[in-house]
């Protein structure tokens, strides 16, 4: 059972405290005079960790701060450092610390999965694993999946289409007249010969690249010897293919290793940690992660950091390679060092260095943002550059499925986690001012209420009118202090030609504003507008695809999704079971004739 300690004092002293903890493993959190949390660590030994702040000298800038406004501290002892680097890290993401280096990527990484069955589908995935599939990864990031799915796709020939798909097919698809599938789904391959090429492909994602292509050789040889050329010759074609792609392997092992190698640097007053993946003794690639709150961090201190949280929920490899080294407080269990060898160390190189670029792209975008706000601010007349911009947009099609967008821009970049759909209800179809006036409405009373932050500027996709809809909502509100831009299309719908409509902190502009093609603000609102215009499509697409795509079996009382999807399968979709008779639909597992009668009557 965990225990708390709880010193809240206003001046902090620190001999009085250090005299009380225990040696146990736990989690302490330092918190300032108006009881914030400012750090949260955990500790093999609570005693020893926690006395280190307060009797060592030398600390860091950033922690020197800290240890400034530190009034009181609350330990949590726990059974375990197990436990205890659960619990930090729970405590890190749920109170986000001023001074803990947090990154916050909660996204899973991708794997390649081969499913169950007689013949088994290559697939791309992420999420929870299926009990009946099989899974190689994780990689870095989505296209190195894609990659390493084409490459086994056009070397081993397996399918990649849905089971419905599959289940239905009467002749084969452009898959396989591309090569690039041996068309199981009608027959053209036996199964012990698929499942043959499912066997090598699991082999070659494991890592086991010189036993498949050894392999391979084997049966290319004996092809040849027995005059089967043709057969010899794809198998070739086969082993040209796999050591192609092992060949553009910048690095590789001749071990089958599994190993995550991570590097943080600081530069430009800026913390980035680049990890890169190596499965089966190939480099898959990397990803660089920046922190929140990293300011005056330094380079051990962030990888420790990320290390800590980072294999709370992702599997450990056999081996962690890092720099730079020593770092101290790493979790117990992990197989952590600096580089061995001329291999690794050429490992860790490039995952240096593309930290490095990754963190000079970062500033370059950030340099390019701010100027283009600056701009903006200069062009609008505005007393400081707009921090959050917000753009909306209405899509539908002839005033089917009305969308509106809203999304959001924040000191130059775009924050998907901020956009907003409305899906627009109780109008006249194709009346888009009073889409946008519904929209508007439904954002800003948020605002005007002091639930949600207002924006800085206000961007509308149309004319003058669709402005002053805008404008009205904004009165109605109380608003009216925010500024906003019409972006009305220009002659013809040409981008670059367009005409703003402004209304500023001070009130309307007297004429329509137009921006230079090259102008650094005016790209900005291109940019911000083409994605509202996006964002808007795609929901009305879907909005638009759902409404169509409804089956009227869904108005079938008693008839769920899985009886649903037993009768679509069964007859091979909708228009089949429209087909059938009473007695036909009473042969589907869980139809009554009761409900086969309801269901034949309510199709007809």
């Amino acid at each position: 059972m965990a225990l708390d300690q709880r010193f809240p004092k206003p001046t902090f002293d620190s001999k009085e405290f250090l005299a009380t903890l225990t040696d146990a493993p736990g989690v302490y959190r330092m918190l300032d005079a108006d009881s914030a949390v400012l750090y949260v660590g955990k500790a093999k030994n609570l005693k020893r960790r926690v006395s280190s702040y307060f009797q060592k000298t030398g600390h860091s800038p950033r922690i020197a701060l800290m240890l400034q406004q530190v009034a009181a501290m609350e330990v949590t002892a726990t059974r375990s450092e197990a436990e205890a680097l659960i619990l930090e890290n729970t405590l890190i993401k749920k109170l986000a610390p001023k001074y803990n280096i947090l990154f916050r990527d909660d996204k899973s990484y991708p794997y390649i999965g081969l499913s169950g069955g007689e013949f088994p589908r290559l697939f791309y995935h992420r999420g929870p694993f299926e009990k009946k599939s099989h899974y190689f990864g994780p990689f870095p990031n989505g296209l190195a999946v894609r990659e390493s799915i084409q490459l086994i796709q056009k070397t081993f020939l397996l399918r990649t289409c849905e089971e419905s798909v599959f289940a239905h097919r009467s002749r084969p698809c452009l898959m396989h007249q591309i090569k690039r599938c041996k068309a199981p789904c009608v027959g053209l391959v036996s199964k012990q010969d698929y499942a043959a090429d499912v066997r090598l492909a699991g082999m070659f994602l494991r890592g086991r690249h010189s036993e498949v292509i050894e392999g391979l050789t084997g049966q290319m040889d004996a092809a040849a010897t027995e005059l089967r050329f043709e057969e010899a010759a794809a198998l070739r074609d086969q082993i040209r293919a796999l050591q192609a792609v092992l060949h553009r392997q910048y690095v590789s092992s001749t071990r089958d290793a599994d190993v995550d190698i991570i590097a943080a640097v600081v530069e430009r007053s800026g913390l980035c940690v680049n990890l890169a993946m190596v499965r089966g003794g190939l480099h898959l690639g990397d990803r660089a992660y920046f922190p929140q709150a990293a300011a005056e961090a330094e380079a051990a201190e962030g990888l420790a950091a990320f290390i800590a949280q980072h294999y709370v929920e992702q599997p450990a490899p056999a081996r962690l390679i890092l720099s730079p080294w020593p770092v101290e407080d790493l979790p117990d269990g992990l197989n952590a060092g600096p580089p061995k060898n001329e291999m690794e160390r050429a490992w860790v190189e490039m995952a240096v260095t593309n930290a490095r670029l990754a963190v000079q792209a970062r500033w370059q975008a950030k340099t390019r943002s701010s100027g283009r706000l600056t701009a903006l601010q200069e062009a609008l007349d505005m007393p400081e550059p707009p921090r959050r911009i917000e753009c909306f947009d209405i899509s539908h099609t002839m005033g089917e499925g009305t969308v509106a967008s809203c999304v959001v821009c924040v000191d130059g970049a775009m924050k998907k986690g901020d956009y907003r759909r409305f899906n627009i209800e109780g109008i006249q179809p194709g009346d888009d001012y009073a889409a946008m006036r519904q929209a508007l409405t439904r954002r800003y009373e948020k605002v005007a209420t002091g639930e949600t932050v207002a924006p800085d500027l206000v961007l509308i996709d149309g004319g003058k009118g669709q402005h002053r809809v805008a404008r009205e909502v904004f009165a109605e509100l109380g608003l009216d202090h925010l500024a906003s831009i019409g972006v009305a299309k220009g002659e013809e719908r040409k981008p670059g030609l367009e005409t703003l409509f402004v209304h500023g902190p001070t009130g309307p502009h007297e004429l329509p504003l137009q921006l230079a093609m090259d102008h650094a603000g005016f790209h900005l609102i291109q940019e911000i507008r083409d994605e509202a215009h996006r964002f808007a499509i795609v929901g009305h697409r879907a909005r638009r695809a759902k409404a169509r795509g409804r089956s009227k079996l869904e108005d079938v009382a008693g008839v769920g999704p899985a009886r649903r999807k037993k009768l679509l399968a069964q007859f091979g979709g909708l228009d089949g079971v429209k087909a059938a008779t009473i007695e036909d639909l009473c042969r589907v597992d869980g139809i009554s004739r009761r409900l086969a009668e309801e269901i034949h009557k309510t199709l007809r």
